[in-house]
């Protein structure tokens, strides 16, 4: 309705990344952090090749997607994002620059079929999550990690650096603030993969906020062979590192990396890679 378009232009702005690719959002800061993502995920032998397709779990406003796109030709990106306020920006992206090729998904990935109420973060948007206990069992790790990344932060965001980093408890407190609850579907990746046809999947990245074991438990397994190389960010509490890992080895991934991103050695989020 005309209503919900008049929404949508107040709280939906662009940004020009750092090549001067331009994408919508609703944080400018936000977008180029998610898009420095990228680069970290782009790495230890993850990559796009002609023909792609490509799965992103924790879509976000569809900057991976974009960037998928962009990396090589007739790469398909299939965009998961359950939070309605950021779909809506994933969707405008994918209209206006998605050329056809990136298909989106309003829901979230899990185990099963369910409705979940997932935190929804206005002011950081990229935190939203089902899990929000996991911030909360170290009530110091946000603001840990808006320290780290205000001490590296990513090309075209150097004056972060100029920030205080005693402000960085302060700043984690504003980007938290007015966190709204929302309901929202899940499915799980076969039921996604069995619907669309999928045939196959050259790269899973998952950024889910702490659900990436649901994700992984939806898979069945005549569908893990369909799978070539997965990215993940993975919250490592309660030994999850070591049983994804373990899961991945079972399912035939004999070459696996973690590492912590430059800024985050502090925290418990680690990249996963895994290729055959």
């Amino acid at each position: 309705s005309g209503k919900n378009s008049l929404f949508w232009s107040l709280i939906m702005t662009q940004a020009t990344l750092n090549d001067g690719t331009k994408v919508f959002c609703l944080r400018k800061p936000e977008a180029k952090m998610l898009d420095h993502h990228v680069d970290g995920y782009l790495q230890n032998g993850i990559k796009i090749n002609d023909g792609d397709v490509v799965f992103d779990v924790g879509a976000n406003v569809g900057v991976f997607g974009i960037r998928a796109t962009q990396k090589a030709k007739n790469v398909h990106a299939y965009c998961f994002e359950p939070i309605p306020d950021i779909y809506a920006v994933l969707s405008k992206n994918a209209s206006e620059y998605g050329k056809g090729m990136i298909h989106t998904f309003r829901m979230g990935v899990s185990d099963a079929a369910a409705k979940a109420t997932f935190t929804y973060f206005p002011n950081t948007p990229a935190l939203s999550t089902l899990h929000p206990e996991e911030w909360e069992k170290d009530p110091k790790a946000f603001s840990k990690a808006v320290k780290g990344t205000m001490k590296n932060p990513p090309v075209g965001m150097k004056w972060m650096k100029l920030i205080p980093s005693f402000l960085s408890g302060l700043i984690a407190f504003v980007l938290v603030r007015g966190k709204r609850k929302v309901e929202c579907d899940l499915n799980t990746l076969s039921s996604i993969i069995e619907k669309e046809r999928i045939e196959k999947i050259d790269l899973l990245k998952i950024d889910c906020e702490g659900a990436e074991w649901s994700v992984l438990k939806g898979i069945s397994d005549e569908h893990w062979p369909l799978i070539k190389s997965l990215v993940i960010e993975v919250h490592d509490l309660d030994g999850r590192l070591n049983q994804i890992q373990k899961l991945l080895g079972e399912k035939g991934f004999s070459k696996l990396h973690h590492e912590r991103e430059v800024g985050l050695e502090d925290s418990v989020m680690f990249n996963l890679f895994a290729l055959r």
